[in-house]
């Protein structure tokens, strides 16, 4: 089980950091993400983290802005959002990976990944 946190109402320009906690089970997956899903649009790949040796990629929207991390004896991921924009409003995703094996998806998209969190909402707003 995958439980988001940390969303909220926030100005331009200020700074979020969202946490996605697992439970349930042993934790060691593949790897970690974060989407994210503004109403009427796509869910779309924001970040992702390698559990093991912490590799990350972002999309270009975010690059320079937000950074994910882990915390592996915690189980959880993080994501920092700094100079938020009008439109990183969302509905922020965490997403595991639990295996290596190639599904024929890539990390940017929803196939890749096996289990899903429920969500916590980012409203970027004056």
């Amino acid at each position: 089980q995958l439980v988001e946190s940390g969303g909220g109402l926030v100005q331009p320009g200020g700074s979020l950091r969202l946490s996605c906690a697992a439970s349930g089970r042993t934790f060691s997956p593949y790897g970690m993400g974060w989407f994210r899903q503004a109403p009427g649009r796509e869910r779309e790949f924001v970040a992702v983290i390698t559990w093991r040796g912490g590799i990350t990629y972002y999309a270009d929207s975010v690059k320079g802005r937000f950074s994910i991390s882990r915390d592996n004896a915690k189980n959880t991921v993080y994501l920092q959002m700094n100079s938020l924009k009008p439109e990183d409003t969302g509905v922020y995703y965490c997403a595991a990976k639990y295996t290596s094996m190639y599904n024929g998806y890539s990390y940017t998209e929803k196939g890749w990944y096996d289990y899903w969190g429920q969500g916590t909402q980012v409203t970027v707003s004056s």
